[in-house]
């Protein structure tokens, strides 16, 4: 993935270039042209808006859907009801409505991405920045932590700590996903913090005597602002699919309801051979249009911010 003054790959471990970023006396790494200039290509770059979008449609339907529903989540009505009037996206098995579980599923499948995607950034960040800019043992040490729980499926750690866990909520999850995630982000913060390092503007804010929390948030994370944000981008569709899978092998929230929940239970009660395809397809497209959105934004992004993929 490439970036504004970033090249290579956000998996790769290796010290990436970075273009010299003008910093005012302010310390914001950029300036009012800057900004414009990624205003003006962003509004013209497609695929940042389609992808956009789709993310801000299903984010809509999130918030706003509970004012539509019609029905109770828990209530029970006709079974097997195609979609229709009276029941937009059908009931299932049970004659529950479709649509009023799809609408809270999606809430609580985006509320759990975006506390999973927010944490494991955080901690990539702070794992990331801390290996990079002191080096020596702290960098060792994180390195083999890093490394450690990078020969361990995410999905598989997750299982083994749900089984010792009596109950799981929304939060928990997200929690859990954020722990086992940001192995990745940490690896490619840290190369990226290793080529700020050795720049100009770092050795003179050192000379001044700053502090190194004041370095790393003043002068390093402003110059990699970009990046870090595609990072959490990846993240934040990353941690919807595994809350999805983890909710589909039943170790999800027992008393909530998210899209991989839909998708477990119409698997458990036959909704394919029952030919009930409103009662797994909306989930299942659900999910797939919103990481394909994510996916769409962050290449529209990495387009906008590196000029060298900019479309004029």
């Amino acid at each position: 993935m490439t970036v504004v003054g970033h090249e290579g790959d956000l998996g790769t471990d290796e010290p990436v270039p970075v273009d010299k970023a003008p910093v005012d006396s302010t310390g914001e790494a950029l300036t009012a042209k800057k900004r414009f200039e990624f205003l003006y290509f962003a509004v013209r770059n497609k695929k940042l808006l389609i992808g956009l979008s789709v993310v801000v449609l299903f984010a809509l339907v999130a918030l706003l859907g509970p004012l539509f529903v019609k029905h109770s989540m828990l209530a029970y009505g006709p079974p097997f009801r195609p979609p229709s009037a009276a029941y937009w996206f059908g009931t299932n098995y049970f004659g529950q409505d479709v649509f009023a579980e799809f609408v809270y599923g999606l809430r609580e499948s985006l509320f759990v991405g975006l506390l999973g995607g927010c944490g494991a950034t955080v901690i990539g960040m702070t794992f990331g920045f801390l290996a990079g800019y002191k080096g020596g043992m702290i960098d060792e040490a994180l390195n083999v932590l890093c490394n450690v729980l990078l020969t361990i499926p995410g999905l598989v750690l997750l299982i083994l700590i749900a089984g010792f866990l009596h109950h799981t909520s929304a939060v928990i999850e997200g929690l859990l996903i954020a722990g086992t995630t940001w192995t990745w982000a940490m690896r490619a913060i840290r190369a990226q913090t290793f080529s700020l390092v050795s720049r100009d503007f770092v050795g003179l804010a050192k000379l001044s005597g700053e502090k190194s929390r004041s370095i790393i948030v003043r002068e390093i994370a402003p110059n990699m602002s970009s990046y870090l944000f595609l990072v959490f981008i990846l993240l934040f569709g990353g941690a919807i699919l595994v809350a999805a899978s983890f909710d589909f092998l039943g170790l999800g929230p027992s008393n909530g309801m998210s899209l991989g929940i839909m998708m477990e239970q119409a698997a458990d009660w036959s909704a394919l051979p029952l030919h009930l395809w409103w009662w797994f397809v909306p989930p299942g497209a659900a999910i797939t249009c919103v990481v394909g959105g994510l996916y769409f934004a962050n290449v529209g992004l990495d387009e906008v911010f590196n000029p060298k993929l900019r479309e004029l």
